[in-house]
């Protein structure tokens, strides 16, 4: 096949415009160097493409799930579980669930916004308890890379001194709503904090960007650009520098190098008329995602890197992780017939419970977070849960009794989440499948994925808080518990959409794939700037983490580069 080679060599290929990919454009651009972007998917602005303002009788599903939008047919994502002609498989008897954003600024159009720093322990977790592996880097090295992200990108929340749960540089934080109180005084009375969540929503207006308004829609992508996003917080002023040039349609298929093995470039194949295109680089920035970067190294192959680049280690797609997270209903009669009010919000949790126990007396290594949901939010499509499941109600029906119910029961529910640590094992990776391409005719991942009994026992913990919570609340758990043969309800694989690792760093080339600062040990000019690099995947959402990181990474790469040394 011809490969039709852009005349403009670069100093930066950067693959991917989300979380990793749109921080180190941000780094690279003000550091003078002259980048390109490849995005897999289209243009996309929040401004002029999101449903921000749509209403669920805008639509005859009333905002409800479709095959190409899993989370709501007005969510801000482009992408889902299963993208047409995009594949990916599992071995048989496994299940792992891989969700993809095929758009500028990738799932950083619909996440939750919740942004929690890792810890002191987070990164030295073995010293601590003897599992997995100590990150190559401390707290302290990322710290200051979190404190730039505070001030540039904005969060709320509160300074609460708790040990592994640092404190950043805060807006204020919204009022808690009337659930929310109800659910902090049961939890006050069992011993779990319960404290201001730490959102990445404007609350006070800063560079040029306003204070949020309270629609409460930020996962259909933030007209407004209150929330944050890639394509509102990152790609504008990197683009402003006149020093980014962003491809979209550009599937990446390999990252190319030369006769040492070291990154000449990246071809990719046009969407549009599924041609192979490639650019030249000094250096190769790889931000697509923890799989994909992986599937890209898999697919690099060359005589100095035959097993995929930087692969000598054999660590490649090993040590694959996710958050763990289950989900726990509860009805709560002092809620019922709740008078109108005004409940205004941003689309996410006012509170949440960070990690209090010592696994030192539980039979489980690592903690979980609680997130925290309920209220009178805009009614939609299945709002309620299934009005005929509630208790003392009409069981469903039609007609003014129907009618009644859902104003008797409306806001009288609340929901907890849990989101924790696993650790990572031997049976959780992705390699390539030796027997199917994408349309494009690329290689595609096949997963293997099996939780170990940390992960159960730490799902059953769980389930046993939450209900504890809904019955001090007064209230009743809605469903019966899980039990062991389900995994107390534990969720697949990937469904949190947390997938870390497979690209890990580690000061031991025989042990890992990225020195700490991200580079390929087997290709200095190659750095990863997503989940990828992750040793382990703390008890907090990670895309403040992979920001922070891509940030320190693409500051010493531009340094680097500078020095001549790359």
């Amino acid at each position: 096949m011809q490969i039709k080679q852009t005349p403009t060599p670069y100093d930066v290929c950067i693959v991917g415009s989300g979380a990793g990919g749109g921080a180190a454009a941000y780094v690279l651009t003000r550091a003078g160097a002259n980048v390109v972007m490849l995005e897999a998917g289209p243009q996309w602005d929040a401004a002029t493409d999101s449903a921000m303002f749509k209403m669920p009788y805008d639509s005859p599903r009333r905002g409800a799930s479709t095959p190409e939008k899993g989370f709501g047919e007005f969510d801000g994502c482009i992408g889902d579980w299963k993208i047409e002609g995009e594949p990916y498989t599992t071995a048989p008897g496994e299940r792992f669930d891989w969700y993809r954003a095929r758009m500028l600024g990738g799932r950083t159009n619909h996440w939750g916004r919740i942004s929690l720093r890792f810890g002191p322990d987070d990164f030295q977790h073995k010293t601590i308890d003897g599992l997995g592996d100590n990150w190559p880097i401390t707290y302290d090295d990322i710290k200051p890379y979190y404190d730039q992200l505070d001030q540039l990108v904005g969060i709320f929340g509160s300074k609460e001194g708790i040990h592994n749960e640092p404190d950043g540089i805060f807006l204020p934080p919204p009022r808690p709503r009337c659930y929310e109180m109800l659910i902090k005084q049961a939890s006050d009375k069992l011993g779990i904090p319960c404290i201001p969540s730490r959102l990445s929503i404007l609350t006070k207006s800063i560079h040029g960007r306003p204070q949020c308004h309270f629609c409460g829609q930020c996962g259909r992508g933030c007209a407004t650009h209150s929330n944050f996003s890639s394509t509102s917080v990152f790609l504008p002023p990197a683009l402003a520098t006149g020093k980014l040039t962003i491809i979209t349609g550009a599937m990446a298929r390999e990252v190319l190098t030369d006769t040492n093995g070291l990154a000449t470039g990246v071809s990719y194949v046009n969407t549009s008329d599924a041609r192979e295109y490639s650019v030249r680089a000094r250096a190769v920035v790889l931000a697509a995602s923890a799989g994909e970067s992986a599937r890209l190294m898999f697919n690099s192959r060359s005589p100095r890197h035959p097993n995929g680049l930087s692969n000598s280690s054999g660590v490649l797609g090993k040590y694959l992780t996710d958050s763990t997270g289950l989900s726990v209903r509860g009805f709560i009669p002092k809620m019922l017939d709740t008078p109108a009010h005004n409940e205004d919000g941003v689309g996410g949790m006012h509170l949440f419970m960070p990690w209090w126990a010592d696994n030192k007396t539980l039979d489980f290594p690592r903690g979980y977070h609680i997130e925290i949901g309920g209220g009178r939010h805009m009614p939609g499509y299945g709002f309620g849960g299934g009005i005929a499941s509630m208790p003392g109600s009409n069981g469903g029906g039609y007609g003014k009794a129907l009618k009644d119910d859902y104003r008797k029961y409306y806001g009288a529910t609340v929901g907890f989440a849990g989101r924790g640590e696993m650790v990572p094992n031997d049976d959780c990776y992705c390699e390539v499948d030796p027997d199917s391409v994408d349309k494009w005719g690329i290689p595609v991942l096949r997963f293997r994925w099996k939780w170990s009994d940390h992960e159960i026992r730490q799902a059953k913990h769980m389930q046993d808080t939450f209900r504890e919570i809904i019955h001090a609340m007064g209230g009743e758990p809605l469903g019966a518990m899980p039990g062991k043969d389900r995994d107390y309800g534990l969720e697949a694989g990937g469904r949190i959409i947390h997938e870390a690792g497979c690209t890990r760093m580690g000061s031991d080339p025989k042990t890992s794939v990225l020195n700490q600062w991200c580079q390929a040990h087997d290709a200095r000019n190659v750095v990863v700037a997503d989940a990828g690099p992750f040793v382990t995947n703390a008890d907090k959402n990670c895309t403040w983490t992979i920001m922070a990181l891509s940030w320190r990474t693409s500051q010493h790469l531009a340094d680097e580069m500078k020095k001549g040394n790359v």
